[in-house]
């Protein structure tokens, strides 16, 4: 067997592997190769910089690398690793990082980054084994928003460049995929709640799936809470929301007085290399 990185890897070879990888996995993952495609392109996925474990040209193993400076640090985040059944057991997670971290490095990345669900004690430990650390507790949600319908607020759809992200709180506190960097690559819309032609929230979302990458109030206060989720259930009522910080306790308890169901919970990890 070996490792090699993943650019001169057919796209439909690396999914076949992908899908047989997280078949029986803790949640459902998504079956349309288009979704990844769409998600990987708005990360930022460098398949060059991805790597596999190829066993008589049989890919076997993966990792999946978005690379972009974030937060200062040139980083390679994981938005995907997985090994088929026959070959689990066999540290293929660990050689193929074995080999990618030097790549990495030549390529000028100091950071490595991935989130992996809290119930998956394996793949922990398999990651604190190369040196990865917990850096955040993320909590999941979703459900159907039943919230009450407000009329006190306009909203109003504003585009991705009109977005003061300075201004808005908590962006240190998301993840990836919901970062501001990988949404002006993705399918969302911005959205911003205003009383008394006052911006009183935001979101940022898809609406044909109900996925919610972003959403805060500017004042924690119910009656803001309340605005917020009836805009949001004004475009879609089944909503998904990925990686709430668990430090964000007011907006963690505003999203299940809301009765959305908190589906698994994730532990973001870090490892820090180069000179």
């Amino acid at each position: 067997m070996k490792v090699q990185h993943l650019g001169n890897t057919d796209f439909e070879v690396i999914m076949a592997c992908f899908h047989s990888a997280f078949e029986n996995y803790y949640v459902k993952m998504p079956t349309d190769n288009d979704f990844y495609k769409q998600r990987w392109k708005a990360a930022g996925v460098r398949f060059d910089l991805s790597y596999g474990m190829f066993d008589d040209g049989k890919l076997v193993g993966f990792i999946i690398n978005a690379i972009d400076n974030r937060q200062g640090e040139l980083t390679a985040y994981n938005s995907g690793t997985g090994v088929i059944p026959e070959y689990r057991g066999k540290r293929i997670v660990k050689s193929i990082y074995d080999y990618a971290i030097p790549e990495l490095l030549k390529n000028g990345i100091t950071k490595c980054q991935l989130e992996v669900i809290t119930a998956n004690d394996k793949a922990i430990k398999s990651y604190e084994g190369i040196g990865f650390k917990i850096c955040k507790h993320y909590k999941c949600f979703k459900g159907r928003l039943t919230v009450k319908k407000q009329n006190n607020f306009d909203l109003k759809k504003v585009s991705y460049q009109l977005v003061d992200w300075n201004t808005l709180p908590n962006q240190a506190f998301y993840s990836w995929d919901n970062q501001k960097e990988s949404l002006a690559k993705g399918n969302y819309e911005y959205y911003q709640v205003f009383v008394d032609d006052k911006i009183q929230s935001y979101f940022v979302m898809n609406p044909d799936s109900g996925y919610v990458a972003q959403f805060e109030v500017l004042e924690d206060s119910l009656s803001q809470w309340q605005n917020l989720f009836s805009a949001i259930r004004s475009v879609n009522q089944e909503i998904r929301i990925n990686n709430i910080d668990d430090r964000l306790t007011q907006k963690i308890k505003a999203v299940e007085t809301i009765g959305l169901e908190n589906t698994v919970d994730q532990f973001e990890m870090e490892l820090f290399f180069g000179d």
